[in-house]
């Protein structure tokens, strides 16, 4: 029974790959409904979920809260070791961003920003919460932290393009070296509302600290991705 089981599951799932990678089923389009699959493999709506989940860790459908299963464009290449932001990358690769700021706050620094930005004594910081999109599609939560004194009235300037570029022509701050941490990990709720995700769905975090010329940390960001619309890609040249 259990091989019977596994047998289906890899049919249904070999099926659905060769409509979406043949073409027949195009970027964003939706799939038919867990119930209407059930009945088409002829099968139960727990297998049919089974083999849904594998092809979205596959990368190759996302699924949104309440709308159902779509089928997923082609993944844009980011590469942390970059310099480009975020709209300069996208629109490299013939693609369209957009950025919407959701909110802004000062606070003193939680214990996981303290800890990112190796901060140990009380220390104000703003946090700029963006939504990012490629081709209408939300696919980028990102919380900037801000060590506040660094950063005198910047909430008062225009914070949908790059914060790097403004940190330069504002401040005259250069970023001279960044540190990463890439965790996969599941969307908290404001992170998976934003996103259009359920509570707890997988998200690639990532965790990037940015030091200014001087050698001294001035911001960090945390990213979530939705999983299948980035792959990590990493170009470094040595001698």
């Amino acid at each position: 029974m259990k091989l019977q089981a596994t047998t289906q599951l890899g049919k249904i799932k070999s099926t659905l790959r060769e409509q979406i990678c043949g073409g027949i089923m195009n970027d964003r389009q939706k799939l038919p409904s867990e119930r209407e699959l059930s009945e088409l493999f002829e099968t139960t709506r727990i297998t049919i979920k089974d083999a849904l989940v594998s092809l979205e860790t596959e990368g190759l459908i996302y699924r949104e809260e309440r709308r159902g299963w779509f089928v997923s464009p082609e993944r844009v290449r980011y590469n942390p070791l970059s310099r480009s932001h975020f709209h300069q990358m996208v629109r490299e690769q013939d693609r369209i961003a957009e950025t919407k700021v959701l909110n802004v706050r000062s606070v003193m620094a939680s214990r996981e920003y303290a800890k990112a930005m190796q901060i140990e004594r009380i220390t104000p910081i703003h946090i700029i919460e963006r939504l990012r999109y490629i081709d209408g599609r939300a696919v980028l939560f990102v919380e900037n932290c801000l060590i506040a004194r660094l950063f005198p009235n910047i909430l008062q300037e225009n914070l949908h393009g790059s914060l790097t570029g403004l940190y330069a022509e504002k401040y005259g701050y250069r970023t001279q070296r960044s540190r990463f941490d890439v965790i996969p990990t599941a969307a908290p709720s404001h992170v998976a509302k934003a996103l259009n995700l359920a509570t707890g769905q997988p998200v690639l975090k990532i965790c990037r600290v940015n030091y200014k010329q001087d050698g001294a940390i001035m911001d960090c960001e945390f990213e979530y991705w939705r999983p299948d619309s980035v792959v990590i890609t990493i170009d470094s040249c040595g001698d």
